[in-house]
């Protein structure tokens, strides 16, 4: 496809009464310094005001006048000397005013504000690469450049690389490039004819073309980047050029340090951070700087950059490096000081009024601010994609539920990227949510699909939150927050290896299985491997619901409300848990941290009480600092399980985290007790011939009657007296065997030797004297071993008198045994008188 056409821009002059209205409006301006041009300006010098949005996304609203008011403001400052340039990303997630009219409204702005030229974005490719060089192209009066967009399997350009400006005799060239990402950013369906290259390479390229003084291919005095591609950080994180270049493998260090140092000025976007900084020119002097401005996002800042240009001796020099805020002036003000404000007005004022006839419906209601993470919690917020948010667990909790049904995917999990949410819902007003204030949210109308990602799968994708692009080199947004739903948490630290940080997950409280199959539902974007989640695109079972996000978001709304937000955390940093197993008794001390969200009317969380599954041992809770960090330390309980879990739970904001412990038993000196002896399987003995052993049995000692050899053997009465006989079953696998019969407390052998029968039983008789109780009777092999044992008890002894006759009278004979002791002793007596005498 050949590339955009430009179109000739014309740069009108104000007239001298406008501009000293001007002067006076911009004087009001916060942060809006009024740079007055000299009286007597050297002939020689040709200074250029270059005003620069970036990251506008369709920003129509009750500050669209304003931030009108002030590029015409800056302008006035330099009204013959004033390029007027965006970065790109000047559509796509648009607000409701702007996306329910295609854009339309913000492209009329922009035409308005005679936009000079824009780098392409990343949202320009929204709808594919056929609708941006047709239906947006032929409604917008400026060049869409992207030098590194090329013809797919060519170095063909597909856009315009560059536009050329004359500004008071200077020419001024605008080179675009494009984040290299942008393949996993947008729908691939809608870019498949063309591919991406190294932006940096890319303009160098344009560059060299340019100042290679040959007029046939372009020609320019002044060259100004722009870059739709950026730091990781700036002004709002206190961030210093020094650190984001410290990134060494990062875009914007390359941005930096290898564009050409023929370029004069750089801007840049695609990462809404907030700096003006002056950087060192590569292979010049030291000292020598350019310098290299992002405006954050959506207007809220305008950045400026003045250059004085040298005509003799061809040196740029900067004069002014600064983002300037969007004004608080009035807006009848504004209208009345600057014709295209006025224009700029009366357009939002069309496109409001049409977008309210849908968008000011209600759809639902909320109790509370849901919002998305805000650096440093700020209200408005100061978007932060690398933190969770109530806005995140929100969408990925819509999402899963709309895709529960198996019909819609069966989604056991809702996941959102962070990028994929572009507002929250305010209770100001009101508490009710438009049908606008919804679709804001998610603007991007996104199919939703499901896939299935192993329990491994799913570890796979938390880990690479910490990105990686597909060169494998690390982006510039280093890390990405994935919004999931409420039933999965996890903790992770952030100082081990590299796809190794995730320490643990849970789903619906239960450790992730890491074999199983789970459902994911979300946007087609991010199981297509949007935003560098390659893992989605291992997934199987992949199917489109045929569900938008908008509508299925709206549905929920409506269902749900009132809403309110979560401020429970999905994850949490935890460092310091012990990898070894531990004992009862031993003091455990760990670090927990990131308990606090910082989205809109978070709670700073002050304790995390503490629980030990399956112990009884109450814990004093922990204490959590101001910035959500606590050190947990805890004794292990002697009845702690062997895999333990600690379960902490924030008290303000219900922050669950779980920490598994390995427990061992401690090792001490055991009470000896007998080794259990198993009933012994027949033996093939001398014994079992026809003669006992020669040896007299001897009893076994009392720690060998064991529990378990207990009642192995039984009689056939357990109450029984003295002299009575005992029939023992011994069991018939000792048939023919030898064994021993003994009776105790003190051992007594009962019958020696004797051979079990056939039926495996044996005889005793019990003992005449047996004191009365309970006694145990055991019987033994002929080695000695115990074969088992049981208790009788004996009867006591009961008076001769009371007996029952059982057998032959002994009356008489004790009667005449008697009478013959008489006689003897007669007789004894009768000789022992006569022996004496």
């Amino acid at each position: 496809m050949a590339p955009l056409s430009r179109r000739t821009m014309s740069l009108n002059p104000s007239r001298p009464l406008r501009l000293a209205f001007a002067a006076v409006i911009g004087a009001c301006l916060v942060g809006a310094p009024v740079v007055a041009v000299p009286a007597f300006a050297d002939p020689a010098t040709v200074q250029l005001n270059l005003l620069n949005i970036n990251d506008f996304h369709g920003r129509i609203d009750a500050n669209t006048v304003k931030f009108a008011g002030t590029v015409e403001t800056l302008r006035a400052q330099f009204p013959d000397n004033t390029l007027f340039l965006s970065d790109g990303d000047n559509i796509g997630a648009s607000l409701y005013a702007s996306a329910s009219q295609d854009d339309t409204p913000t492209l009329d702005v922009l035409n308005a504000l005679e936009l000079a030229a824009s780098g392409v974005g990343n949202h320009e490719f929204d709808q594919g690469f056929d609708d941006l060089t047709g239906r947006v192209a032929d409604k917008a009066n400026f060049d869409y450049l992207g030098a590194n967009v090329y013809l797919a399997g060519t170095q063909t350009p597909a856009l315009k690389e560059y536009s050329l400006h004359e500004v008071q005799g200077v020419t001024v060239a605008v080179i675009g490039a494009v984040t290299e990402e942008t393949p996993t950013l947008v729908s691939p369906n809608g870019i498949s004819s063309i591919s991406f290259g190294d932006p940096v390479d890319a303009v160098n390229r344009v560059t060299a073309q340019l100042t290679d003084g040959d007029p046939a291919n372009g020609e320019a005095d002044v060259i100004v980047a722009e870059y739709h591609e950026g730091a990781g950080a700036g002004t709002v994180e206190n961030a210093t050029l020094e650190q984001e270049l410290a990134l060494t493998d990062s875009a914007f260090a390359k941005i930096v340090t290898e564009t050409s140092p023929a370029v004069d000025a750089i801007f840049t976007g695609h990462t809404h951070k907030l700096y003006s900084w002056n950087a060192q020119v590569p292979g010049a002097a030291a000292g020598v700087t350019r310098p290299i401005l992002q405006t954050g996002n959506y207007g809220e800042n305008i950045g400026q950059v003045v250059l004085s240009y040298d005509t003799v001796t061809k040196a740029t020099t900067t004069v002014t490096n600064q983002n300037v805020k969007r004004s608080t002036t009035a807006d009848a003000d504004l209208v009345s000081a600057f014709p295209r404000v006025a224009e700029v007005k009366s357009i939002t004022d069309a496109a409001l009024a049409q977008a309210a006839i849908t968008g000011n419906v209600k759809v639902g209601s909320i109790t509370a601010p849901i919002s998305r993470a805000s650096i440093g919690g700020a209200s408005p917020v100061v978007e932060d994609r690398s933190a969770p948010s109530t806005m995140g667990t929100l969408v990925a909790n819509s999402l899963r539920e709309s895709l529960a049904d198996p019909a819609k995917g069966g989604a056991e999990i809702g996941i959102v990227n962070p990028g994929g949410m572009r507002a929250e819902l305010s209770t100001t007003p009101d508490s009710d949510v438009s049908f606008s204030e919804a679709n804001a949210v998610l603007p991007f109308l996104n199919n939703l699909w499901t896939t299935t990602l192993t329990g491994a799968q799913f570890k796979v994708a938390l880990e690479q939150q910490w990105q990686r692009d597909s060169k494998n080199e690390v982006p510039s947004r280093p890390y990405l927050q994935l919004g999931l739903s409420d039933n999965v948490n996890y903790t992770f630290d952030a100082t081990r290896p590299e796809g190794d940080r995730i320490t643990g997950i849970w789903i619906d409280g239960a450790p992730i299985d890491l074999d199983r199959g789970y459902r994911i539902g979300s946007f087609n974007f991010l199981l297509t491997g949007g935003d560098n989640f390659r893992a989605f695109t291992e997934g199987t079972g992949t199917r489109d619901s045929g569900l938008v996000d908008r509508d299925a978001w709206i549905s929920y709304i409506t269902a749900k409300s009132p809403l309110s937000p979560s401020f429970a955390a999905a994850q949490a940093s935890v460092t310091g848990v012990p990898a070894a197993a531990v004992t009862p008794g031993d003091s455990v001390s760990f670090t927990v941290g990131q308990l606090n969200l910082t989205s809109l009317g978070s709670p700073k969380n002050s304790e995390l009480a503490v629980t030990w599954g399956g112990s009884t041992t109450v814990f004093a809770p922990a204490s959590v600092d101001a910035t959500g960090a606590a050190t947990v330390t805890v004794t292990v309980p002697a009845d702690a399980p062997a895999a333990s879990e600690i379960t902490l739970t924030a008290k303000e904001s219900g922050t669950t985290v779980r920490v598994p412990l390995a427990v061992t038993a401690p090792v001490t000196e055991p009470t000896p007790v007998p080794t259990p002896e198993p009933t012994p399987a027949p033996t093939e003995l001398p014994q079992t011939g026809p003669s006992a052993p020669a040896s007299a049995p001897t009893a076994a000692a009392e720690s060998a009657l064991t529990k378990a050899l207990q009642n192995k053997i039984t009689v056939n009465d357990s109450t029984v007296a003295a002299g009575d006989k005992l029939t023992i079953d011994v069991g018939t696998a000792f048939a023919g065997q030898y064994v021993s019969v003994w009776v105790r407390s003190t051992p007594i052998n009962l019958g020696g030797w004797q051979r079990v029968s056939a039926a495996g039983t044996v005889t005793a008789v019990v003992p005449a004297g047996l004191a009365a109780g309970t006694h145990s009777i055991i019987v033994q092999d002929a080695a000695g071993a115990v074969i088992g044992w049981t208790e009788i008890t004996v009867a006591g002894v009961t008076p001769a008198a009371s007996l029952a006759q059982t057998g032959l009278d002994a009356s008489p004979w004790l009667a005449g045994g008697a009478l013959m002791l008489l006689l003897g002793a007669a007789l004894m007596r009768r000789r022992r008188i006569s022996m004496d005498s």
